[in-house]
């Protein structure tokens, strides 16, 4: 089987098998040889942040010295970005040939009387194997979807547990309210495995507290008074990071969107925690987040162009900050996909920020929202132009062209942020 079937036959999975109990993915990775328990995994749960905080923490673990594994998702172009090891991308080779054992163990399974694995399930048991044949001695694990009931959470013993920012998102799945939803993600938590936790939300921190006592689990709060804002440019943020945990620290996050402030100062509480030796310094810990890059996130493409992958209540929210902190004038390329409340996301921008241009377009395949209504949804809350275009390609140029000497911010939907990539790649 070569690359591109390969990368067909994981995508249509979903055509033919849904979400397993845990037991299913258990017996995937034990016939692979449970290969997880070679590795030091740190998991990484939450809303918005889990793939910066895993993509920090990759980034001062290779830069140290240490053979270092990196499993996010999604993908924003190729699937194989969601395998990374020491920062670089696994190879289709790499991916293929792992890929080729795992289907072999899927067509045992079945033949067995087990149920096909799923599409995450299945980029797992691909990962797993990819990190096992690179020898990782790290495996920074993010979770797909929600925690407790999660692929990843069957790693029985990570030797950390981080869990980001929590917010309303995939309710239909996660329940209703933080609480319900900081539940799932506390699902992560292991016995006597120690937890770093974003504490800012009080409803989820208390459940996220109460679940670590739970489970024996020595808890470390991040809170906001921990840092302190020092400078800013249209590139990076300096701040101060006084978490009690460990020395003061001056960081430069080399990105615009505050939050990120907040996702690297859990990966640096996170680095003290798994790594109380200190082996790995102040200096080596900051210069790793100083060069960590995690596309799609506040992403600068180019001069005056953003992307940002903000598809939710809580990432529109701090999209919005983002912004508000930019002087001059703002347009905005926008899509989203139907499953969210894209309404009330187009409101908060418009009510949020002075708009000078809006560029509408559409994406998502199944979950397609028509362009044309998008705009109207604008027209509803701005008086800046409006336009749509259908075409991705089409509505990109109209708005580079339309942004003239301001900035131009790409959001709405993580399908978005991978098409203007692939597009940028061919054009660049």
């Amino acid at each position: 089987m070569n690359y591109k079937e390969a990368v067909d036959y994981i995508e249509s999975t979903p055509k033919f098998t849904k979400k397993n109990k845990p037991e299913n993915t258990r017996e995937l990775l034990c016939r692979i040889g449970r290969p997880e328990r070679k590795m030091k995994v740190i998991h990484v749960a939450g809303t918005n942040g889990k793939g910066s905080v895993c993509a920090f923490l990759s980034s001062i673990l290779t830069g140290a010295g240490h053979r270092t594994g990196l499993f996010t998702s999604p993908h924003l172009v190729e699937i194989t970005e969601r395998f990374e090891v020491d920062g670089e991308q696994a190879s289709r080779e790499d991916f293929t040939r792992a890929f080729t054992r795992v289907k072999q163990v899927i067509d045992e399974m079945v033949a067995d009387g087990f149920a096909h694995p799923a599409y995450f399930e299945t980029l797992f048991a691909v990962g797993l194997l990819i990190f096992e044949e690179k020898e990782v001695e790290y495996l920074v694990l993010e979770t797909g979807l929600g925690g407790r009931l999660d692929a990843t959470n069957l790693v029985e013993r990570p030797i950390a547990c981080v869990i980001t920012s929590i917010s309303l998102d995939h309710m239909e799945y996660l329940g209703d309210t933080v609480a319900k939803i900081a539940g799932e993600k506390a699902g992560i938590i292991k016995e006597g495995v120690p937890v770093i936790y974003d504490g800012r939300d009080p409803e989820a921190a208390a459940v996220i507290a109460v679940q670590a006592e739970k489970m024996h689990a020595k808890a470390y709060r991040y809170d906001a008074s921990m840092c302190q804002i020092l400078g800013k440019t249209d590139k990076s943020i300096d701040f101060l990071l006084d978490s009690g945990y460990d020395e003061k620290m001056n960081v430069t996050v080399p990105y615009l969107a505050p939050y990120q402030v907040v996702n690297s100062s859990l990966a640096l509480i996170a680095l003290r925690v798994i790594d109380p030796e200190r082996t790995i310094g102040t200096a080596q810990a900051v210069a790793g987040i100083a060069r960590t890059r995690w596309p799609g996130r506040m992403e600068t493409v180019m001069p005056g162009v953003v992307l940002d992958g903000a598809h939710n209540a809580d990432g529109i929210k701090e999209f919005i900050r983002t912004i508000q902190g930019v002087s001059g004038k703002t347009s905005i390329l926008f899509s989203a996909v139907a499953d969210k409340e894209y309404e009330r996301m187009i409101q908060e921008i418009c009510e949020g920020v002075c708009l000078s241009s809006v560029i509408v377009t559409q994406v998502g395949g199944s979950r397609i929202v028509p362009a044309e209504e998008l705009a109207e949804v604008f027209r509803k809350y701005t008086s800046a132009p409006v336009t749509a275009k259908a075409n991705v390609r089409e509505a990109f140029e109209t708005a580079l062209a339309q942004r003239g000497d301001g900035m131009l911010f790409c959001a709405g939907s993580l399908y978005l942020v991978g098409e203007l990539k692939a597009l940028l790649a061919e054009r660049y």
